[in-house]
């Protein structure tokens, strides 16, 4: 059976560290949050690739660090496909004063939270969001 957790890259160079250990740190999260995992795709990308998403099926026309488009028919299942720019996270950790890895693992657990049902439109969901984040990080064994 092939893994429920896939990383692609899509239009750059990129190759995921430790992608088991990061899988299932991943499985870790979500089976903490009382859900399923069925299926998670990652595809790693440019700036452009996932600004051309970000327009196409958002109808919003800037950048950003991660598209999450959750595919999941049933409550309680996690299954979604993960657009995140390489790009995004090398100025992000720069800008932040982050460790690349660090920023890349809080994107990649920011997009698996929105699938959990959190939300970070208003300054409270951010702040909720912020915090799971960082429980979730803490939780890395690699």
């Amino acid at each position: 059976m092939e893994h429920p957790i896939e990383f692609f890259s899509e239009d750059i160079e990129f190759e995921l560290k430790n992608p088991d250990l990061v899988s299932e740190w991943i499985e870790t999260v979500i089976n903490q949050h009382g859900q399923e995992l069925t299926n998670l795709t990652y595809i790693f990308c440019s700036d452009d690739y996932l600004h051309e998403i970000n327009v196409e099926y958002l109808d919003h026309d800037t950048l950003t660090d991660i598209i999450t488009f959750n595919n999941a028919d049933e409550e309680g299942t996690v299954e979604g496909d993960i657009f995140i720019s390489i790009d995004r996270i090398r100025d992000n950790a720069h800008d932040h004063g982050t460790a690349f890895e660090d920023e890349l693992h809080r994107v990649i657990i920011h997009g698996v939270l929105h699938l959990l049902g959190f939300k970070d439109k208003t300054k409270e969901e951010e702040v909720l969001m912020r915090k799971q984040e960082d429980s979730s990080l803490s939780l890395r064994k690699f």
